[in-house]
């Protein structure tokens, strides 16, 4: 599943394309994804200025100057590709239609964005943007790891006294919002602790440690347009590389990048999720 990086390497990528633009038609090509559209969707869609693209968590919001905002929610398999449009050096013509392209937003300045899903996991929604705050998939949500609102006295505080793993109280999307599996598998490992470690047993300083490290992984993870592990694409279609600088995820029974260090990456598996780590470098 895309993760805040993936994300917000979507977003960069649209914005140029449908920030300040108007949607000249919207296509809906079926009822609903994980959950039905909401109604009217392409009607309520048409004809609207995007005034602002913006993200929170692993959610990508467009502001309308219709009063609303869309909720786009990528799931397992989503893409958002563009076509027609200039993107630096490349020019990409609108391709012909494929089976799982599910909306389809023509924009005024020719662009094309298209909502692709294989597997169907995503979302929209529509709701005032009055009332974003207390959306039910928003409200719920913690401080943005990037923000001023997640910093060190926040994460100590958050995670005192919390009898759960720390791999666990990270995932945690009410604590701190956008952070997944892979992610959190990296930052651990560079902040040394095991992910099966208790929250509450990882002493206050190691907490307040966890706090730039997360913020130095993410964006190094932008920067290097996300992780392409299966579906994931950035909005022109490239692959995201960051991938290439996994340290531990997805390397189980690879020797440990760590110089000096004899161990080997293990694979354990907490809630359904495995966790990479080096046995040797994390306590």
């Amino acid at each position: 599943m895309p993760e805040l990086p993936e994300v917000e390497t979507v977003r960069r990528g649209l914005s140029p394309v449908m920030e300040g633009e108007r949607i000249a038609k919207a296509d809906v090509r079926r009822e609903g994804l994980r959950w039905p559209f909401p109604e009217n969707m392409a009607e309520r869609l048409t004809g609207a200025r995007v005034t602002r693209l913006g993200r929170r968590s692993k959610y990508l919001l467009a502001d309308l100057d219709t009063g609303e905002t869309l909720i786009v929610h990528l799931g397992m398999s989503g893409r958002m590709l563009i076509s027609g449009h200039a993107l630096g050096k490349y020019h990409h013509e609108h391709p012909a239609p494929e089976k799982h392209d599910h909306v389809v937003f023509d924009m005024e300045n020719g662009a094309r964005v298209t909502f692709n899903d294989p597997r169907r996991f995503g979302a929209m929604e529509l709701c005032a943007t009055s009332g974003l705050p207390d959306h039910k998939l928003i409200r719920v949500l913690g401080p943005e790891p990037l923000g001023n609102d997640f910093n060190e006295d926040y994460l100590v505080e958050r995670l005192s006294g919390k009898n759960t793993a720390i791999k666990t109280a990270l995932l945690d999307q009410g604590i701190t919002a956008g952070l997944g599996n892979i992610y959190v598998c990296e930052v651990l490992f560079r902040a040394g602790i095991h992910p099966a470690r208790k929250a509450a047993r990882i002493s206050a300083k190691r907490v307040a440690g966890l706090v730039p490290i997360i913020r130095k992984v993410l964006a190094e993870a932008i920067e290097s347009g996300g992780s392409s592990l299966k579906d994931y694409r950035q909005a022109d279609g490239d692959l995201g590389y960051f991938q290439h600088s996994f340290q531990v995820y997805g390397r189980e029974g690879e020797p440990c990048v760590t110089l000096d260090c004899k161990g080997k990456i293990s694979r354990i598996v907490q809630g359904g999720r495995s966790s990479f780590y080096c046995g040797h470098c994390q306590r």
